[in-house]
């Protein structure tokens, strides 16, 4: 019971601590608002506002259509040129994509013939060419089929796709990136509170004071996790609620108590975490050195930026063991695909399980770190 009480007084320290550093507060209130909305909405998988320019070198009723097929949001009003402009156009990156429609394209589309349309991008941009080309393609495509069914030549296909999205029927980057940037927030934000924290100890001596005290090193460790990890699930409970589905209109398919409950897991880990490298690092400059390489790396293999499976093989099994992996996929189900809890169990079971493993690792250090201090 002491012991309980004791780590109670000590978490309500830490948040009167954390409390009256400004910088720190106003670093945490932005993480989960303005960065979570600047990441959702200013970037995107989608084409947008692209520039676009033609040769037509056919000039006829054809070319006229496929080069009025383009229009905004997702192309700029296209520009015709000539063909010796090009080159130089590309050279100066007025425009992203040049359509060359060749002489006499529509007269050989009528004969039966399969002429060719140069597509020329400037892949300095390059999710967005890649993407944008597809675009063109389908769009070129549409047009010359709707033209020839109204002509002699057949262009019935044999298969009718029938395309249905699930979870995201538009195709709004905003809901995936909105979600991402929470995931991301709370992993960086847990290491950084609970790291800075022990180092803010350590530097301003009051670690000392603590050390005088009938403290045990499991006490002070668990009052940072729960202060700490508190902070961190008020901010993401507020962010989700006020950024993701107030101002992004994100639904929130599943479960908020059940994915609540996996970020509880996952806090455990990462607030772990956080004592560990703010007991290796002396200062708070090596600490936020280890944030850059610790952190960089559990969100490119958390499967939030790219895919788990479009690693290579042997990463997948490394990845396997970071919980930050398994909080990608919980939350996706959960909020993307309305999961229950048969859906995540197993990944609840390895994210508490690698915590509770890492938190003993870290104790041993933070517990040798004491005692070299004594």
């Amino acid at each position: 019971m002491a012991s309980l009480q004791n780590i109670f007084w000590l978490g309500l320290k830490e948040l009167r601590s954390l409390s009256s550093d400004f910088v720190m507060v106003l670093f945490v209130v932005y993480a989960f608002t303005g960065a979570v909305y600047i990441q959702a909405t200013g970037t995107s998988n989608q084409v947008n506002n692209a520039s676009i320019a033609f040769v037509d070198e056919d000039g006829s009723a054809l070319s006229k259509e496929l080069i009025n097929a383009f229009y905004p949001p997702y192309f700029q009003l296209p520009e015709t040129i000539s063909a010796p402009e090009v080159e130089d156009a590309m050279d100066e990156g007025r425009f992203m994509f040049v359509v060359v429609i060749p002489f006499l394209f529509e007269e050989e589309l009528r004969a039966g013939r399969r002429p060719e349309i140069q597509l020329n991008i400037d892949a300095t941009a390059m999710q967005q060419a890649g993407i944008g080309a597809n675009y063109i393609k389908n769009i070129v495509n549409d047009r010359i089929r709707e033209f020839l069914s109204r002509t002699d030549e057949s262009a019935r296909e044999p298969v009718t796709l029938v395309v249905r999205k699930l979870f995201n029927p538009n195709g709004e980057s905003s809901w995936f990136m909105g979600i991402v940037a929470i995931i991301n927030q709370v992993t960086m934000l847990a290491i950084i509170l609970t790291g800075a924290a022990v180092i803010r100890e350590r530097e301003h001596g009051t670690l000392e004071h603590l050390l005088v005290m009938p403290l045990t090193a499991l006490e002070i460790a668990l009052a940072k996790v729960w202060a700490n990890g508190l902070v961190i699930l008020v901010a993401t409970a507020l962010s989700l609620f006020l950024i993701v589905e107030l101002a992004l209109q994100v639904p929130f398919a599943g479960s908020r108590l059940l994915w609540f409950g996996g970020v509880l897991l996952y806090l455990f880990f990462t607030t772990a975490l956080g004592i560990f490298l703010g007991t290796i690092a002396r200062s708070m400059a090596q600490f936020s050195l280890l944030i850059i390489l610790v952190v960089v790396v559990m969100q490119l293999l958390s499967g939030g930026s790219t895919p788990v499976e479009s690693q290579p093989e042997w990463l997948q099994w490394l990845t396997f063991f970071l919980p930050s992996r398994h909080f990608v996929s919980f939350s996706q189900a959960i909020i993307y695909r309305g999961g229950g809890f048969q859906a995540v169990w197993s990944h609840y079971l390895m994210v508490a399980g690698i915590g509770l493993a890492f938190f003993a690792y870290s104790l041993v250090l933070f517990r040798r770190s004491i005692a070299v201090t004594k």
